[in-house]
């Protein structure tokens, strides 16, 4: 599956416009650029088959194809569920140097992607479960609904 993002297809809020759609936990880790807690997230430890898009826009940002167990304490995959679905940026904070990983649609914060995932890619996206939201494969009749009511496949 390939996605096409343009420029038109970018999500731009205020800060008080993503602080009445957010929780303040995903606020602070998807528009502040925090961390939860290791061990902490409703999807470290989940093995439902189905994807896991952006909490903020709804993008598809990766498939439990790709979700393994790194032990970190946070959700870890390998791939994203397609390149331009995700941005990467350095990350100098906290003495270390890291890349970051955002939301290509609307920037937001969601974790980091390391080189010490497993082959094929050598890649582990460690993300925050707070940034995400699990879309199962076998969706109700009325999960269906409100996808597409929020313009989501």
């Amino acid at each position: 599956m390939t996605l096409n993002i343009t420029m038109s297809d970018k999500i731009t809020k205020s800060k008080q416009e993503w602080r009445l759609e957010l929780t303040p936990e995903q606020y602070r880790v998807c528009r502040e650029k925090d961390t939860e807690r290791p061990f902490s997230g409703q999807y470290w430890n989940h093995h439902l088959k189905g994807r896991y898009r952006c909490v903020c826009c709804g993008e598809p940002l990766f498939s439990s194809e790709s979700k393994f167990d790194a032990g970190c304490g946070w959700p870890s995959f390998s791939a994203p569920l397609a390149a331009q679905s995700i941005a990467t940026e350095a990350d100098s904070s906290h003495n270390m140097q890291r890349t970051e990983v955002l939301c290509s649609k609307c920037g937001a914060h969601l974790g980091h992607v390391f080189t010490d995932g497993p082959q094929p890619t050598g890649l582990r996206y460690c993300i925050n479960s707070v940034a995400l939201e699990f879309q199962g494969d076998q969706a109700s009749p009325f999960q269906k609904i409100l996808d597409a009511k929020r313009g989501r496949e």
